[in-house]
């Protein structure tokens, strides 16, 4: 790996066009960030903190934030595509470690997938046909993988349009909820209760690992660092803005819901945004609502599909999974293994797990993913290059650290069970590939 990784780095012409100025990675860093978690968790937030749904939120808010600092670092001190992965093996210099952290990216993708595969048959589609919850769930995969194999352009070009539509979908439950309040008829009250069973600060940091959830996306930016001119001073403009942008809309949705619907009837609902906008009496369709929230929940399924299909790849062509996954399709170039493998494990995932469960295993991949790279900002402090670059305070990771640490300990024993189960895949994976190359050069020899 760290051939693989690192022997581009010392090379400082990039192999792709500098063409992304600071408002166009705004907005890529904004709609990869204002994702479809927004839409089905408001309800499992409000499960934990009653009407509090804006204190998880703002803690989460926090950990992206310091998290983003780090990242501003890392990626205009080393301005080449690879992410975290990238940034442990030039900290650390360990090839299964750097394996490690980009399995779990990998993996996240795959987890997130299956959870808005299952957000995806809930109530939004019950809105517009009455199926099982299961199967429609599986064809909705199957789909999404066919778009996938058919190739990224077209994938990319699917986000776009569906990018466009769910920020739409989001405007609509903010207008609707102002006006709700503007007429005398929320509830803003209901701001500052706290579910009356669950303890406030357990509830939040509960909450607040769901929250989270809704931060993520702000870290693909890194695989965007060969194509953004002068990246030093773009990506820390466009990073914290995306963020504060996404935080702001994510606020406004929250308290727009609360102040419309108690938390008791958020809570139990997979399509918490309908039921905002069906209260607010405006006489939208639910149908038309239901439709826009499904295809900003298959936007993000298939971003998540295609990345963790694309990182698993780029590991076989490293050499560190088996060689399988790093087969393509003849014409359309596209690697088809990966994609099959990633459609059959997010399947899985998705009978099995429910979105709660799912949301959260996916926050605790990605935390370690970000505690390896907050661990290696300091380590690469002494680490210096020619270019200038954005630099942030030594107590900022520090405190991410802790943050992270905090998180991951409010994760419940199946969560970790299931990061464990991805991590003994991962490695036994990796033994895999390490023995067949180490075959192969005895052999040559």
């Amino acid at each position: 790996m760290t051939k693989d990784i690192s022997a581009t780095e010392t090379n400082d012409r990039s192999g792709l066009k500098r063409a992304v100025g600071t408002p166009l990675l705004f907005a890529f860093i904004v709609g990869d960030t204002l994702g479809a978690g927004i839409y089905t968790l408001v309800g499992t937030m409000a499960n934990d903190v009653g009407g509090v749904i804006w204190l998880p939120l703002l803690i989460a808010l926090v950990l992206a934030l310091l998290t983003a600092g780090t990242y501003a670092e890392l990626i205009t001190k080393y301005p080449h595509a690879g992410g975290a992965a990238r940034y442990v093996d030039r900290a650390f210099s360990i090839p299964y470690l750097s394996f490690i952290v980009g399995f779990l990216m990998m993996a996240s993708g795959i987890t997130t997938a299956a959870a808005l595969a299952n957000a995806f048959a809930g109530d939004y589609l019950a809105a517009l046909i009455d199926v099982p919850a299961a199967p429609a769930a599986v064809v909705f995969i199957i789909l999404l993988t066919l778009i996938n194999l058919r190739g990224v352009r077209e994938s990319l070009a699917a986000n776009l349009v569906a990018s466009v539509i769910e920020v739409t979908g989001l405007v609509i439950v903010i207008v609707l909820a102002a006006m709700v309040l503007g007429s005398g008829n929320g509830e803003p009250a209901r701001l500052l209760e706290f579910a009356p069973e669950v303890p406030p600060l357990q509830g939040a940091f509960a909450a607040s690992v769901i929250a989270f959830f809704s931060f993520l996306g702000f870290e693909a930016a890194a695989n965007m660092a060969e194509e953004v001119r002068n990246p030093s001073k773009a990506y820390p403009r466009a990073l914290f803005g995306a963020i504060s942008t996404a935080a702001l809309v994510y606020l406004l949705i929250a308290l727009g819901a609360v102040i419309v619907l108690p938390p008791s009837e958020l809570a139990t609902s997979t399509g918490p945004l309908l039921d905002v906008v069906n209260a607010s009496g405006a006489g939208i369709p639910p149908w038309l609502f239901s439709l826009i929230a499904l295809v900003a929940i298959a936007n993000g399924a298939l971003l998540f599909m295609v990345m963790a299909s694309r990182v698993a790849y780029g590991l076989a062509e490293a050499e560190l999974l088996p060689r399988a996954f790093g087969r393509v399709l003849p014409k359309r170039r596209t690697p088809w293994v990966s994609i099959v493998v990633v459609a059959g494990l997010t399947i899985v995932l998705t009978i099995f797990g429910d979105l709660a469960t799912l949301a959260a295993t996916t926050v605790l991949l990605l935390l370690l993913v970000f505690l390896s790279a907050n661990v290696s900002v300091l380590v690469l402090k002494k680490d210096k290059v020619e270019h200038k670059h954005f630099s942030v305070p030594r107590i900022v990771p520090v405190l991410a650290i802790i943050a992270s640490i905090a998180l991951l300990a409010q994760q419940t024993g199946v969560v970790w069970l299931g990061g464990l189960a991805y991590a003994a895949v991962g490695s036994v994976l990796f033994l895999c590939a390490r023995a067949r190359r180490k075959h192969e050069e005895r052999v040559s020899a």
